[in-house]
């Protein structure tokens, strides 16, 4: 039979197992209805027996009842064995019983000679017996243990669920053991239900048993005397004999299985496939191996019974009863080894401060050997100032930027400096040593020789001369910039361009957390109905992304909490919520009251306007564009824009609301600090001074 290999071998790799136990169950079925020889019906039966045996062994050793939460299961398959070969053997008893005692093989002949003592009466009468027993006894037994234990651990279910909760709130258990004493709990109430119901193939099997007897015996009785021309006497004989054996090969174990099934009816749930519980829980019991091979070899020295299926399922079982519990004391052994050298590596990195290394800074500045050398005295200054530009930070965005962190980095040029995010540069620039840096944003420039530079942080037009003119520069009405404040504008400003980067969710439960419990309240009803907390960070990542500060949180969950029911898109939600936050948006923007607006121009405004695709309802679906005229704007707008920002002027740029999100997406590319606004996102009170027009 294929489950033999399948449960006694447990050594065979997984991805073997599991199609030999799927061979197994479809040998199983196949039974059914194929013909087997004699011979496959010997070892058929001899499994069965053997397989029932290693139940009960199993069942008398469990520690726990979860354990063997596969039981029913197995108890499923058991039965389906003993169907199965009942019906190979009664195919095998009506085709040849004519042919002697033998006919159906050694294993029914033998049990027939040894039970019966060649009177078929005695042997009628044993099977009879053993019926009794097992469907009167033990399985009727089994089956009210198994409904009541059913019905009890159900209604205990809340009782212990409540001990559970109470536990965790008083801190006897953690959050972890919490979970594990929930899972056995639905693992023991699974049990018992499958237990209600798997006690009942147990009794089905032996009605199935003594009615497939029945058959047999008047069956065969028939067919001996009409078909083959046998004496009645004879055919009674033959058949009968050949009958209650076959009964009382089927019987024996189904009796081991039911013992088994009374033992552990009141024992819980399963965990995993089948067939990792049903072959790693058999095999788990050395000692049932080996108690079911001496069994084997017993049987296989009986006089009357075949020797070679029986020694050969006994030397499979001593064999694993000799190899599993090698095998666990090996894993054991690696186990022991993996875990000392967990620790011994975890000691070692925590003497080598190995961690501390790992540990990636989400800000961090490098600075490049003659760099750190020349700040060296500035150190402190840096520091300093660092500090409160996170506080500025904090109060222009409304969050807290991660810490900073300055070091210097012998991998970079001498007179290099580095930004990096998350461990990645995003910003690198040379600094000038002893020269100071004036910005002319392409106006005049000094009377003082330099070099005419790019300033890292906004790529303006400057100029860049030695320090010892720099009081020369001042009498000439010229600010000059220091290394340090040259190094933290770049800084502050690479900051500012990555700060969707630098918000995190625990962010975002910090601000929420520190609103008032009205808010903190709406926050929840938004995020728990329309939206998750994550789809609250992407909408205050994508504010980020324009340097619109989330610092007024309430209004922005109030405008949140107004689209969020009816619409899912969190571009759509952003563009309300910028709207509603006209005020705050424009008056960061503007100076003395004043915004210097720069009009996308009618013609501009209609190409986008055509680019725009819509379905049925109205909804914007997509933005498609004619790659020439895209890079034609682009020509434009860089143009008029870098006029513009040459001048030292700022502004922003306005443009239709449906096309505001899609006018951003190209100019950010070209300009990325320059504010794209939408007409509707005006705010009253703002006086607008047009400079010019993209057209």
């Amino acid at each position: 039979m294929a489950q033999v290999p399948a449960i006694n071998l447990p050594k065979v790799g997984l991805k073997f197992r599991d199609i030999a136990f799927a061979v197994g169950i479809l040998t199983i079925l196949s039974i059914l209805f194929l013909p087997i020889p004699a011979f496959m019906i010997d070892i058929g039966l001899a499994f069965s027996i053997a397989f029932s045996v290693l139940i009960l062994m199993v069942a008398l050793w469990i520690q726990r009842p979860l354990d063997f939460s596969s039981f029913p299961t197995v108890l499923l398959i058991a039965t389906m064995v003993r169907l199965s070969l009942n019906i190979a053997t009664t195919r095998v008893i009506l085709s040849h019983g004519n042919e002697g005692h033998n006919a159906a093989g050694g294993v029914i002949a033998g049990f027939a000679s040894l039970v019966m003592s060649g009177d078929f009466v005695i042997g009628l009468i044993v099977f009879m017996i053993l019926i009794v027993v097992n469907f009167i006894v033990i399985t009727k037994g089994a089956t009210r243990i198994a409904e009541v234990g059913a019905r009890f651990t159900l209604d205990a279910i809340p009782g212990k669920q409540m001990s559970i909760d109470a536990d965790l709130s008083a801190g006897l258990i953690d959050e972890k053991q919490a979970q594990v004493r929930r899972r056995e709990l639905e693992e023991e109430s699974s049990f018992f239900g499958s237990m209600d119901g798997a006690s009942k193939f147990v009794r089905g099997d032996a009605i199935a048993g003594l009615i497939i007897t029945a058959i047999n015996v008047f069956g065969g009785i028939v067919i001996g005397y009409f078909r083959h021309g046998m004496e009645l006497s004879e055919a009674a004989d033959v058949f009968v004999k050949l009958s209650v054996g076959d009964g009382l090969v089927s019987q024996i174990p189904a009796l081991i299985v039911s013992l088994a099934a009374g033992l552990i009816v009141s024992r819980g749930g399963t965990a995993g496939s089948t067939d990792q519980a049903v072959v790693n829980q058999l095999s788990g019991y050395p000692r049932a191996l080996l108690v079911a091979a001496g069994l084997m070899f017993l049987l296989a020295i009986m006089p009357g019974l075949p020797l070679i299926p029986f020694a050969m399922l006994g030397g499979v079982m001593a064999f694993g009863s000799w190899v599993i519990p090698r095998r666990i004391a090996e894993e054991s052994r690696v186990k022991r080894e993996q875990e000392a050298r967990e620790v011994q590596a975890s000691r070692d990195q925590e003497k080598d401060s190995v961690k501390s290394v790992l540990k990636t800074a989400e800000i961090e500045l490098l600075l490049g050997k003659q760099v750190s050398t020349r700040l060296l005295g500035a150190h402190q200054e840096l520091a300093f100032r660092v500090g409160k530009m996170r506080k500025k930070f904090a109060g222009q965005y409304g969050f807290v930027v991660p810490e900073i962190k300055v070091s210097d980095d012998i991998s970079i040029p001498d007179k290099s400096y580095q930004i990096r995010i998350h461990g990645t540069t995003v910003a690198s620039n040379i600094v000038r040593v002893g020269e100071v840096l004036v910005v002319t944003g392409g106006g005049r420039k000094p009377s003082v020789p330099g070099d005419d530079i790019r300033e890292p942080a906004f790529g303006m037009p400057a100029v860049s001369i030695l320090e010892t003119f720099a009081d020369d520069l001042r009498r000439e009405g010229f600010h000059p910039i220091d290394n340090v404040s040259v190094v933290l504008t770049h800084l502050s400003e690479v900051i500012r361009n990555n700060l969707p980067q630098l918000l995190s969710y625990k962010d975002v439960k910090v601000l929420i957390e520190r609103l008032d419990p009205e808010y903190r309240k709406l926050a929840d009803e938004i995020c728990s109905s329309h939206m998750s907390y994550s789809g609250l960070q992407a909408v205050l990542k994508l504010l980020l992304a324009e340097r619109v500060s989330i610092r007024n949180l309430h209004l922005i969950l109030e405008a949140v909490a107004e689209l969020a029911p009816h619409v899912r898109k969190t571009e759509q939600i952003v563009e309300h919520v910028r709207i509603r936050m006209s005020q705050q948006i424009c008056g960061d923007l503007a100076e003395n009251g004043v915004l210097p607006v720069l009009r996308l121009g009618n013609k501009w405004d209609m190409v986008f306007h055509q680019a725009l695709k819509r379905d049925s309802k109205g909804e914007i679906v997509e933005f498609d564009i004619d790659p020439r005229q895209l890079e034609e704007f682009s020509e434009q707008a860089t143009r008029v824009i870098r006029e513009f920002l040459d001048r030292g002027t700022p502004f922003v740029l306005v443009t239709s609301p449906e096309s505001r999100s899609y006018v951003r997406m190209i100019i950010e590319r070209l300009f990325a600090t320059l504010p794209v606004l939408s007409h509707v996102e005006l705010a009253k009170g703002i006086e607008i001074k047009i400079l010019g027009s993209i057209s």
